[in-house]
């Protein structure tokens, strides 16, 4: 146990058959029974589980509620350090506003309680779906005293009178927090619940016409506004059953529609992780390429000065004012042939792969009269570039003569 509830592994095995990780919020309106049936039936689809079971009081009190939604995504963190694999967040009725918007805010670096950097980002990387069984839920104004007096409030342990008479006594005392800042609660509850969007993962919704709690229009108002902001979301309405009975009442459409959207979320995790691969793969690649094509250009410009330089070459590099002279004079000295030369190329330098040729291309010009290559900056992060300058060379002519 812990402030605002408690938590733990519903199944937790080291296998490299698990497929992932279902992490279930759960409130009170769920009995442990039916808590268990959904941990048997991740279980033997392959899935390990975490539960958080949220206090009752976590949808009023948001301090709670963070604390919860901390602990647990500390101990999810843990063991995707130890193995990263897809994670999906499974709601039962409210406890979205009880545990869940509030690990949103810290996944998102929007709450006032953060994991590390690397650690968010680890988790974002790993969350794949989304499951809302009867949820998300409305708290609207005479919500409490629905829950506080629901058969599943009454049916907690103790005589019933004595039950009833608490649960009215706290359903009169949360009118107070209405009248303050539940409703500001209640906005950054559903603005949290619709940013989750941007964790681009898909959707899955179970609900029912029959629904006592989880009314079907707030549901379905909420599947709507997440498919008008681009979300990937599949909703599944039966008719006859209650709140949080779909899988009691329908389990063979219950449990095929939860296997197909956990391999749904697999994939999404899988081609996420290959992106990431992919372009962490191509930044090493250019970065090497960009620090070997400094070195090539660095040393080509140092041997082409020692050849012009050395007293017995016959060739010469001629500067771009030069250049213009004779196109102008129109002399004898444009039907001059240069000797023709290569550039020396490092041997770690793979010019024949499509990067390295759109790279070697771009940098290293092969006509190079007239330039002068220089380098400025570093290779992690920063610009280089080439400047044109008159050649070193201005002046020096040559006299070469034909042997005829």
């Amino acid at each position: 146990m812990m402030g605002g509830g408690s938590m733990y592994w519903g199944r937790k095995e080291v296998s490299e058959e698990v497929k992932g990780i279902v992490v279930m919020f759960a409130w009170i309106s769920i009995h442990d029974k039916q808590l268990q049936n959904f941990v048997d039936l991740y279980s033997s689809l392959g899935w390990n589980s975490l539960v958080s079971r949220a206090d009752f009081l976590n949808a009023y009190y948001p301090e709670r509620a963070m604390s919860l939604a901390f602990v647990l995504l500390n101990e999810l963190l843990e063991e995707l350090k130890i193995r990263a694999c897809p994670v999906v967040f499974v709601a039962f009725s409210g406890s979205p506003k009880a545990c869940m918007y509030k690990v949103f805010q810290i996944i998102q670096g929007t709450g006032e309680s953060q994991l590390n950097p690397d650690g968010n980002q680890l988790v974002r990387n790993c969350v794949s779906g989304q499951i809302y069984d009867s949820s998300p839920v409305d708290f609207a104004s005479d919500l409490n005293a629905q829950f506080a007096l629901h058969a599943s409030i009454r049916k907690m342990p103790g005589p019933s009178k004595l039950v009833s008479w608490i649960a009215k006594g706290v359903a009169s005392g949360l009118d107070g927090l209405y009248l303050t800042g539940f409703e500001s609660q209640r906005a950054e509850y559903w603005q949290n619940l619709y940013s989750s969007a941007d964790l681009d993962v898909p959707y899955l919704i179970l609900c029912s016409e029959n629904d006592d709690l989880a009314s079907y229009s707030v549901i379905s108002n909420f599947a709507q506004c997440l498919q008008d902001i681009g979300a990937d979301i599949k909703v599944i309405k039966w008719n006859g059953s209650p709140h949080l009975e779909h899988y009691k009442h329908y389990p063979i459409q219950y449990r095929a529609a939860v296997a197909s959207f956990l391999e749904k979320a697999t994939s999404v995790f899988s081609h996420r992780i290959l992106k990431l691969g992919e372009r962490n793969g191509m930044h090493d690649e250019i970065s090497d390429l960009i620090c070997d094509l400094q070195k090539a250009a660095v040393n080509s410009n140092q041997s082409l000065r020692r050849v012009a330089l050395g007293p017995s070459d016959h060739f010469f590099l001629p500067s771009s004012a030069e250049y213009h002279n004779r196109r102008d004079s129109g002399s004898l000295q444009d039907e001059q042939r240069e000797r023709p030369f290569s550039l020396p190329v490092p041997p770690s330098i793979n010019a024949h792969s499509v990067l390295g040729q759109i790279l070697f291309d771009a940098c290293v010009p092969k006509n190079i009269e007239g330039w002068d290559i220089r380098f400025s900056g570093s290779v992690k992060g920063q610009t280089f570039s080439s400047a044109r300058r008159p050649s070193p060379f201005l002046g020096i002519k040559s006299n070469c003569r034909s042997r005829l």
